[in-house]
């Protein structure tokens, strides 16, 4: 695995220099935890070893290099799995745009960001565990199953087509993201099904110097909850994904630390707008995520917006989500911006919650569009009143008769304004006189 990572930039600078051949980029979502992470590196390896000569394939963090830090679950599991994150590609250093004879798989989301709608064509599979929005298509196989982690559909796909790639590297990261995933194995946090416990097992049964489960996972807990000396921006950062509909762009972050405590870091109202204002969002939703005696999920969110319609918007959706019921219990919130709420569905992770919100936006684009559609109906209408209302006032002025009295423009008024002249009928006979004489007088 460490010489097929160190090779990877190499490969990259090479078809770029030469694009005869194929690159195979392997990407996973925009948040880049550790399920994503893992994914996208264990899956593009298997692809290197299985996948035609002339196609090469580089796995590719879908965030800037300088986030990484963040992931601190991340950068741990690297570390303990004798990797370095040096070796790694990340987004701003690969513009996918601009690659030629690209094939893309996506791993542990099917949509693209509206940013990356052009790399549509490009898709070639996709690998998920969460609800399926791509819409299916013969050209791009999908697995998509809602188990707890997407390590455990690729974990299967290699032990299923090539169980030779699995060495203690590569079980280790596939293992350890399982049992983060998964709450290590807990069923009461509700996320692991048996698929995810097969493979956890089966990885176990093979590779014995694995580290032991609970003490991997309490190492991995505490490196992800570890949040001391961040900033408000780069917890938002942190595990952050983002949503649009419309002319509504939203980020949903989970927050490692309860939501009291976060509401009373020092200015956050302000430090939420800046965050948005800097980042082009409209609406913040915080998802805090803590544990009691290490083991049973509690949950809480927050939902800010220096719109009040917007969030009122939001918060109404999720109130009356029923697939599934959040059962939010409102909390005191020190900010007006921000409505806090207990989650009573402690089940219900960040997973769950995003299908509500994108529900939400399509309804609200959706409404928006048939309110147009009104909008320019009664335009129309009242176009085509006006215009009967103008051919009504021609006909009427065609029917008088008369026409209307022309306008000298330069003299004031007409000779016809004060009706026709008098006639005296002395003047008349004395005309016709003269005209029966001037006959009379032309004779032969």
């Amino acid at each position: 695995m460490e010489t097929y990572l160190k090779s990877c930039r190499d490969v990259l600078k090479g078809h770029m220099k030469n694009s005869s051949g194929q690159i195979h980029v392997v990407m996973g979502n925009e948040a880049c935890d550790i399920d994503s992470m893992v994914s996208a590196i264990t899956f593009a390896y298997f692809l290197s070893k299985t996948l035609d000569s002339r196609k090469a394939a580089v796995p590719v963090l879908n965030i800037q290099r300088a986030e990484f830090p963040l992931r601190s679950d991340g950068v741990f599991l690297l570390r303990e799995s004798g990797l370095s994150q040096d070796y790694l590609l990340f987004r701003d250093e690969v513009d996918l745009h601009s690659l030629q004879n690209l094939a893309l798989t996506l791993v542990d989301h099917n949509i693209l960001p509206e940013a990356d709608r052009s790399l549509e064509d490009a898709v070639v599979e996709v690998i998920d565990h969460h609800r399926l929005e791509r819409t299916p298509s013969p050209f791009c196989p999908i697995t998509a199953e809602t188990v707890g982690s997407c390590a455990t559909l690729v974990t299967e796909r290699i032990v299923q087509k090539a169980p030779e790639l699995l060495d203690q590297q590569v079980a280790q990261l596939l293992y350890g993201t399982i049992i983060t995933d998964c709450v290590n194995m807990a069923p009461e946090a509700g996320k692991v099904t048996p698929k995810d416990s097969h493979y956890v097992v089966l990885l176990e049964s093979r590779f014995p110097k694995l580290p032991p489960r609970s003490m991997l996972f309490q190492s991995l807990q505490n490196a992800k909850f570890d949040v001391s000396g961040l900033t408000t921006e780069q917890m938002l950062l942190k595990d952050m994904k983002t949503v649009s509909g419309g002319e509504l762009k939203l980020a949903v972050s989970v927050i490692y630390m309860t939501l009291e405590d976060f509401l009373q870091r020092k200015c956050l109202q302000q430090e939420l707008s800046e965050f948005c204002q800097k980042y082009n969002y409209n609406l913040l939703v915080a998802m805090t995520i803590s544990f009691i005696d290490n083991k049973e999920p509690h949950r809480q969110i927050a939902v800010y917006s220096s719109s009040t319609c917007n969030r009122d918007e939001v918060i109404k959706a999720l109130e009356k989500a029923r697939n599934p019921n959040l059962n939010l219990i409102p909390m005191s919130s020190p900010y007006t911006d921000v409505k806090a709420y207990t989650q009573g569905n402690t089940l219900a992770s960040r997973k769950k919650v995003l299908p509500i919100i994108l529900d939400f936006l399509k309804d609200r684009e959706r409404k928006m569009e048939q309110l147009e559609d009104l909008e320019l109906e009664d335009e129309s209408t009242q176009e085509q009143g006006n215009s009967q209302q103008c051919c009504e006032d021609t006909a009427m002025e065609e029917d008088t008769g008369v026409p209307p009295t022309p306008m000298n423009s330069l003299v004031e008024g007409c000779p016809l304004d004060n009706g026709l002249p008098k006639i005296n009928t002395d003047v008349l006979v004395e005309k016709v006189r003269k005209i029966v004489s001037e006959e009379d007088d032309d004779g032969p």
